[in-house]
């Protein structure tokens, strides 16, 4: 059986950063991202091949939407898979999705 594990968010410089997903011990994904004050940029999603069509994404995206929703922040999805899935679902995102004119 497969176990998840859902790391904290990975500094690195600049305000730059990542969330991880650990699946039995190995990265299975990622979400590269930057913080700025009540902002966070998600620039890509990234699950291995390994894992496609397991619900990874789906998982990657739920930790950001929490960590946004604890921390009062607004998400700016330049991601195209997140920004999919805020245009789908746009209901579920609409208190924490920083739009702007194109969307």
């Amino acid at each position: 059986m497969m176990t998840m594990e859902l790391t904290e968010i990975i500094p690195g410089e600049n305000g730059f950063g990542e969330i991880r997903l650990l699946s039995d011990g190995k990265k299975a994904g990622k979400m590269e991202i930057s913080r700025e004050p009540h902002l966070l940029t998600v620039y890509h999603t990234e699950v291995d091949d390994q894992y496609a069509g397991k619900g990874f994404g789906k998982i990657l995206l739920k930790a950001l939407v929490d960590l946004a929703r604890k921390e009062g922040l607004k998400i700016k999805p330049l991601c195209p898979y997140v920004h999919l899935q805020f245009k789908r679902h746009e209901a579920d995102y609409q208190d924490i999705w920083y739009k702007q004119k194109e969307d």
